[in-house]
C-alpha cells in the first residue's frame, strides 16, 4: 500500500561547498522519486520534500549521515502522492531569504545570537506566567497569516520575507522591545533568522517556537492559542490540526468563511486568491484582485 508524505526540515550549519552538496541531495531525490524544493547556502540547508514514505526514511537516514546534518529535525506529514510538480534544488545566498546575508553568523550548532528555543509546552507556560507581557510576533508573510495565528499576534504587514529588515528598522515595532516577544512561524526556520535580527535591533527578550506551527499544532491542535488553518508551500495549500479547527479567513468575493487560497486563473499572474467553494467554482471569479500577496511556492522555500 502506497503511503504518500511529505517532509519539512531545515539545518543551519556551515558548508564549504554548496555545490557539491547540492549535486549529492539531488542524486539522492532522483534515486529515490522525491520531488519538492531544495535551497542550500553556506550557512546551511532548508527543504520540503513529497514521496513514498520508505523512500522518504530512506532519504532522511541517508541525509543524517553527511556530519553536519546529523542533527536535521524532519517534520512528517500525510501527502496526497502530488504535492510538488517537480524537485528543484538551488543554490542560493540564504536559505531563508532575508535580504540581510551579511547580518546572519552561523556555527556548527546553528544561528548564533537567535532567540532561545521554546517548546510549544514552554510557550504555554510563559503565557500563564507573564500574561499580557508576552507578544506573539507572526514571522511569516501577511498573507499566512489570514487563515491562521496565534490569537492576538502581530501581524507585520510584509508581502515577503525581505521585507521584514524594513518594517523592523521603521521603528513601528520599538514599543515592544522590553516584551516578551515569541516569535513564529511555519516549522521554524524564518524565526531562527528574525529572533536573531530582532535581537540585533534592541528587542531584548526574544524567544522563537522550537518547530514552529507545526510542532505547536501536533502537541495542542485546536484546543490551544492558535486558531484557523497553516498555510503550506505545496499544493495541499493548508493544514487543520483537528476537524474542529476555526475558520477565520474570509472569502475575497462575498466573504463567506474560507481557509482555501486558489491560484489566479490567469496564467501568467503569481497571486493568490482566497475563495469559498461556491466563489471557486464560478471561473470569472478566480482572476484575483491586487489585494494578496505574490505566491511564491515554487521558487522559494520556507518554514
Amino acid at each position: 500500500m502506497k503511503q504518500p508524505k511529505v517532509i519539512l526540515f531545515y539545518r543551519f550549519t556551515p558548508i564549504a561547498d554548496p555545490e557539491a552538496i547540492r549535486l549529492w541531495q539531488r542524486a539522492l531525490c532522483e534515486h529515490l522519486d522525491l520531488k519538492g524544493r531544495i535551497i542550500i547556502s553556506r550557512d546551511g540547508i532548508n527543504g520540503t520534500l513529497g514521496g513514498e514514505m520508505t523512500n522518504l526514511t530512506r532519504y532522511v537516514r541517508l541525509t543524517r549521515e553527511w556530519p553536519g546534518f546529523k542533527r536535521i529535525d524532519f517534520k512528517w506529514s500525510d501527502g496526497t502522492g502530488e504535492d510538488f510538480p517537480r524537485l528543484r534544488i538551488r543554490v542560493r545566498d540564504e536559505i531563508v531569504s532575508f535580504g540581510a546575508p551579511g547580518e546572519l553568523v552561523v556555527d556548527h550548532n546553528g544561528v548564533v545570537g537567535g532567540g532561545a528555543h521554546l517548546r510549544p509546552k514552554d510557550v504555554h507556560q510563559l503565557v500563564e506566567e507573564r500574561g499580557d507581557d508576552v507578544v506573539f510576533f507572526d514571522g511569516r508573510n501577511a498573507f499566512e497569516a489570514a487563515i491562521g495565528q496565534f490569537k492576538n499576534a502581530v501581524v507585520p504587514n510584509v508581502k515577503t520575507t525581505r521585507e521584514f529588515v524594513g518594517e523592523l528598522d521603521s521603528g513601528k515595532y520599538d514599543h515592544l522591545k522590553d516584551k516578551a516577544i515569541v516569535t513564529y512561524c511555519t516549522g521554524g526556520i524564518r524565526c531562527e533568522v528574525l529572533s536573531a535580527i530582532m535581537k540585533r535591533r534592541g528587542f531584548t527578550e526574544v524567544y522563537q517556537m522550537d518547530g514552529g506551527v507545526v510542532r505547536y499544532g501536533e502537541e495542542f491542535g485546536d484546543d490551544g492559542l492558535w486558531e484557523g488553518s497553516l498555510y503550506i508551500f505545496d499544493s495541499r495549500m493548508n493544514h487543520t490540526f483537528s476537524p474542529h479547527a476555526k475558520v477565520i479567513g474570509t472569502c475575497e468575493r462575498c466573504h463567506a468563511p474560507t481557509s482555501q487560497f486558489h491560484n489566479c486563473a490567469n496564467l501568467a499572474c503569481r497571486k493568490l486568491i482566497l475563495l469559498c467553494d461556491a466563489c471557486a467554482k464560478d471561473n470569472i471569479s478566480t482572476n484575483c484582485s491586487p489585494l494578496h500577496a505574490d505566491y511564491l511556492s515554487y521558487d522559494s522555500v520556507v518554514g
